[in-house]
């Protein structure tokens, strides 16, 4: 055992906040860890909402401007939680939204290359979601993402 290693402090520098912009349950306490930390430690925190596949039918992309719509709230709820952020003392602030596509792969292969984040927050899904298992974006991001995770109930 490397005594000395375990007598340094371990901080994280980068946080990736990802929220879910129709699940408000999940994202609310995820959303006030991540902003606690940011603020005590002083350090970077990036917000990003991903509209899901499961979001878009074939019906809305059909229809003029129903997408838009969805791009609309998933933008507006990311501008919401910076601005609480803001209001927290937060004062390395990103905010990051994606257009229709699978969450997790969005996060994996275009979100975190570009942030370079050392620590993951995500909700846990909750059962009242449009998921079909509870946490599981969560899940599969701490189980793909080469940096640590934290998924918060």
């Amino acid at each position: 055992m490397q005594v000395d290693k375990l007598k340094e402090p371990f901080a994280f520098q980068r946080i990736l906040l990802t929220v879910d912009a129709d699940d408000p349950n999940s994202s609310t306490r995820a959303f006030r860890y991540a902003a606690t930390m940011a603020h005590d430690y002083q350090v970077e925190l990036c917000i990003v909402s991903v509209l899901e596949d499961d979001d878009v039918s074939i019906f809305d992309v059909m229809t003029p401007g129903k997408v838009d719509k969805k791009e609309d709230e998933v933008r507006q709820a990311v501008s919401d939680y910076m601005e609480i952020a803001e209001e927290l003392g937060v004062e390395h602030l990103t905010g990051l939204t994606v257009g229709a596509s699978d969450v997790d792969d969005v996060i994996l292969e275009k979100v975190i290359p570009r942030f370079k984040p050392d620590l993951i927050v995500c909700g846990s899904d909750t059962e009242d979601s449009k998921h079909k298992v509870p946490g599981a974006v969560g899940l599969r991001i701490a189980k793909r993402a080469q940096v640590s995770v934290i998924v918060v109930r």
